[in-house]
């Protein structure tokens, strides 16, 4: 069980960002609050009216609205894990150079809790050097992994890059949230 613990969960741009709302029904269900920071990527394939309703909070998503001028610290610091999911090619290369361009980024350079991504992306872009190497650097600062699933992809395409099931990564939640180090596989 997840109760009382506090997931920030940070949507970004990728066609499995459908998954997130059901990995939201989960950990809801495990008791956990969940809170939700939603990128204009992950916008595009989500809406906020549909992870408000399953989180029952506000869904976040602009650094600069009047209550995130300090939102953003806030934010970072209520947290007891970030899950990123679904982690984008863009969001994981943004996060390893330590850009803020939007709430998100900016959230996940100011927490001081643990991070877990969960990669989805097309199988190119996930063996994409750049990819590897924002990868390598994420790792090497501590951030765990989840994934990604290898499979079929949205696009008629397979392989590596498919976001893990909910269930799968609920179970990279609770690692996450009782163990004291190192990248999940």
């Amino acid at each position: 069980m997840l109760t009382g613990k506090r997931i920030l969960l940070v949507v970004s741009g990728s066609v499995a960002a459908y998954k997130a709302l059901e990995f939201t029904r989960l950990l809801r269900k495990e008791g956990a609050a969940v809170t939700a920071i939603l990128t204009a990527g992950g916008a595009r394939f989500v809406t906020r009216e549909a992870l408000a309703g399953i989180t029952g909070e506000r869904v976040h998503d602009d650094l600069w609205a009047a209550e995130a001028e300090i939102g953003h610290i806030r934010l970072a610091r209520a947290a007891d894990l970030v899950v990123v999911a679904p982690a984008s090619a863009d969001i994981l290369a943004r996060m390893a150079a330590g850009l803020t361009s939007d709430l998100a980024t900016t959230v996940l350079l100011a927490t001081r809790a643990s991070v877990l991504v969960a990669p989805a992306m097309n199988p190119a872009m996930w063996e994409h050097p750049a990819t590897r190497a924002s990868m390598a650097t994420l790792t090497a600062r501590g951030v765990r992994v989840a994934g990604p699933g290898i499979g079929a992809m949205a696009e008629p395409e397979s392989g590596p890059g498919r976001l893990v099931e909910p269930a799968e990564l609920l179970e990279a939640v609770r690692a996450a949230l009782t163990s004291a180090g190192g990248p999940l596989a």
